[in-house]
């Protein structure tokens, strides 16, 4: 009783009119016992320093108006499904995350995904990256069961990229996944040599998955491939245009391949002096030449990276405030493709950010694994939304990645060890829920507070009508002088309805006692716990609380820091609540054998980016995977069985209560 008292009245107690009624649903407790964090990325790295106030001395305004008009806004977005955001699996390592072969998946990672799916009724996911250019189907299976095999030793150019061995297996997996959960897949194909096009790949995933494959992608990063190895280095636009053309001929005449009009491309990364933009490659007539063949549009793009390239590293703290807890820096990185939007829009092709998250190679310890790269991620994904992409996909890697949503423990830990659960995957929940699942959702950003860095916000409107509203805090400051107010008011729109303004409006936070919090961090009060601790369910009850609206005003009170979704009326909300999450036994699984062949550590400098370094140990093909993928693969149970019992994570709800 004492936790669900303290968090409504600290939270509001900075505004007196606000009136707090807590909503919450309950779980059973089970308290876990802590895991030590000795070793691994999920411990790496000292804290880095928050921004505790706006530079310079600016004066920080702690009432905000969220001012939005019932029947539209202006410039509000294409509509989009609760699913925007999905998840790219780099190919090497999808082994670990997906299973070993049909019949074997791993609970843990059914768990999150049923738990995205129970919010935003799908989703979507990439298996692909670098090494699919190299991959080759061995259509009889790998020793051993494994799904994917490294061959030793290192392919002959700079970023020494090892050859993938397939089984059909993973593909078989990946239907019996989508047969419990509602998951479409991307699939990656081989583009390295137009002499050996290696169709397998593409005849398997049309034949297993049938219409939960929705695209192949043909040509990883072209822009790229001088740097790779995988073409001369003054490969051309005009030349990926052709070859193109000669690998699309292949698919057409496979007689096994029955839909060739799924296709993404160019899936371009970097512009500039040092790839191609998107229009560089449209300029050679590609979109005129094979406008019946591509489903998609797709580019890739990150705002940083740590790959080390120049030789000078990249001293982390100095993005927090120049690139991550920056709303203005975030508007900056879609300019670039804005133009490509409207040329996807009038081609009527969905447009699709296929590969991002916050640093290629691997993020940075610090930043990427920390609250602010949730509070980025979920501005980032709807600042992409306002800009008329079609859905974010955002990249996992391997052990060493500090970027990932989730990541499993070492093989040879798996008996003793659960998953690390990083601070993407509740950006993902937060971003389902405030899509919804009608299909209609249209953003807008309101560019709160003068367009403010670290206090914006975006409106969502579904059929014409206001439904939520997301907040962002980007400050950290636990005395309470850098939260905000937000009033949140519904006037007349432009088609001459009343005021809308309802009498209470519902509110769900993300929130960490600080922008760079590892672990600490709670969705609704819900969390998956610390380290090596979850089985991928969420652990307490949820909380969502209610504020009484006066004057056609509700003011929100944004915690320093936080991100919020507010509820405009009772159908916006439970559109979003999660339904009945099915989830999956985790006690059966246990760590398999060794059987994929070590590869030496200096493997895919370029892969999420470019760039690169040296690494002592062995790993993937994800760069900085220090030990995902090279070693054994999982066994686990079948996805048949089902397990209901929910886990609680003791003591997070009274330390949101007491730090603000």
């Amino acid at each position: 009783m004492l936790r669900q008292l303290l968090i409504p009245l600290l939270l509001f107690a900075s505004h007196a009119s606000a009136q707090v009624t807590v909503y919450a649903t309950t779980g059973t407790a089970a308290a876990q016992r802590p895991t030590p964090c000795i070793g691994a990325v999920a411990c790496d790295g000292s804290p880095l320093q928050p921004i505790n106030a706006p530079a310079n001395g600016a004066q920080f305004n702690n009432e905000i108006t969220a001012q939005l008009f019932s029947g539209g806004m202006a410039n509000l977005s294409m509509e989009h499904f609760g699913h925007f955001a999905g998840f790219s699996l780099e190919l090497s390592v999808a082994n670990h995350l997906i299973g070993t072969d049909g019949t074997h998946i791993n609970p843990v990672f059914m768990n999150l995904l049923s738990t995205i799916t129970s919010r935003s009724g799908k989703i979507w996911l990439r298996v692909g990256g670098n090494t699919q250019d190299r991959a080759t189907v061995i259509p009889e299976g790998l020793p051993k069961g494994a799904a994917i095999e490294k061959l030793p030793g290192e392919a002959a150019d700079n970023t020494k990229t090892p050859t993938l061995l397939l089984s059909p297996g993973l593909i078989y997996a990946m239907g019996n996944m989508s047969s419990t959960v509602d998951i479409e897949w991307f699939l990656g194909v081989p583009f390295n040599d137009t002499q050996d096009p290696r169709l397998l790949i593409a005849e398997i995933g049309q034949a297993v998955l049938g219409d939960k494959l929705i695209g192949l992608q043909m040509g990883n990063e072209p822009d790229l491939y001088w740097e790779n190895g995988i073409r001369p280095a003054n490969y051309t636009p005009d030349e990926y245009n052709q070859d193109w053309g000669t690998f699309l001929n292949d698919y057409i005449n496979d007689p096994n391949i029955k839909n060739t009009t799924q296709f993404l491309a160019p899936s371009v990364c970097c512009g500039g002096n040092i790839g191609w933009t998107p229009e560089q490659v449209f300029n050679t007539g590609f979109l005129d030449n094979y406008d019946k063949n591509l489903g998609y549009i797709s580019v890739h793009h990150y705002p940083t990276d740590n790959c080390n390239g120049s030789g000078t590293p990249i001293d982390p703290q100095s993005l927090i405030g120049s690139t991550f807890l920056n709303h203005g820096n975030v508007q900056s990185q879609i300019n670039s493709y804005l133009n490509t939007s409207q040329i996807a829009l009038a081609r009527g092709k969905p447009f699709i950010m296929f590969e991002t998250n916050t640093a290629s190679c691997g993020g940075f310890a610090g930043v990427s694994d920390t609250f602010l790269a949730a509070q980025w991620a979920v501005d980032y994904a709807l600042t992409l939304a306002f800009g008329n992409f079609s859905a974010a996909m955002f990249h996992v890697g391997g052990q060493s990645d500090y970027y990932n949503p989730f990541t499993p423990p070492a093989t040879n830990q798996t008996k003793f060890r659960q998953w690390s659960i990083g601070p993407m995957f509740y950006a993902h929940m937060l971003l389902a829920e405030a899509f919804g699942t009608t299909g209609t959702a249209q953003v807008v950003d309101l560019f709160l507070n003068n367009n403010d860095q670290y206090t914006c916000g975006y409106a969502i409107y579904e059929n014409g009508n206001p439904a939520r509203v997301v907040l962002i805090n980007y400050l950290t400051d636990a005395s309470g002088a850098h939260n905000y107010t937000a009033n949140v008011a519904i006037g007349g729109g432009t088609t001459g309805q009343a005021a809308a303004t309802p009498s209470t409006v519902q509110v769900k936070y993300l929130l960490a006692p600080s922008a760079t919090e590892k672990w600490n961090i709670t969705w609704g009060q819900q969390t998956f716990g610390g380290p090596f601790s979850s089985d991928g369910r969420l652990q307490g009850d949820e909380f969502i609380y209610t504020i009484t609206c006066s004057n056609g005003i509700c003011p929100v009170v944004m915690p320093a820091p936080a991100v919020a979704v507010v509820y405009l009326s009772s159908s916006a909300i439970s559109e979003s609540e999660p339904t009945t999450t099915v989830t999956f036994g985790t006690t059966t699984t246990a760590t398999g054998a060794a059987n994929t062949a070590s590869v030496a550590q200096a493997v895919l400098q370029t892969s999420n980016g470019r760039g690169g370094g040296n690494w002592e140990q062995l790993g993937s093909t994800s760069f900085g995977s220090i030990t995902d993928g090279a070693r054994g693969l999982y066994e686990s149970m079948s996805t048949t069985a089902i397990y209901s019992a929910v886990a609680v994570f003791a003591g997070f709800g009274l330390l949101w209560g007491l730090r603000m």
